[in-house]
């Protein structure tokens, strides 16, 4: 049953995509803020130190899906 669906690498790239997405979103919205972009009907500014912090756990969590992805 589970060659058949073959779990560990559809967790591994789950995993590697939910870094990629969550590293690129962050570092999107931190590129798109220095440019003076902000997005339409939004108020206050972008917290810096929290977009960063998830922009280094994206990269750590897609670098370990990535991984796992090798490995296996």
């Amino acid at each position: 049953m589970v060659d058949i669906f073959d779990l560990d690498t559809l967790l591994a790239q789950l995993v590697l995509a939910l870094g990629a997405a969550l590293a690129l979103g962050n570092g999107y919205a931190l590129w798109m803020n220095r440019k003076g972009v902000k997005p339409k009907d939004e108020e206050g500014e972008l917290h810096r130190g929290r977009a960063w912090f998830l922009l280094v756990v994206g990269l750590v969590i897609a670098w370990w899906g990535l991984g796992s992805l090798l490995v296996s």
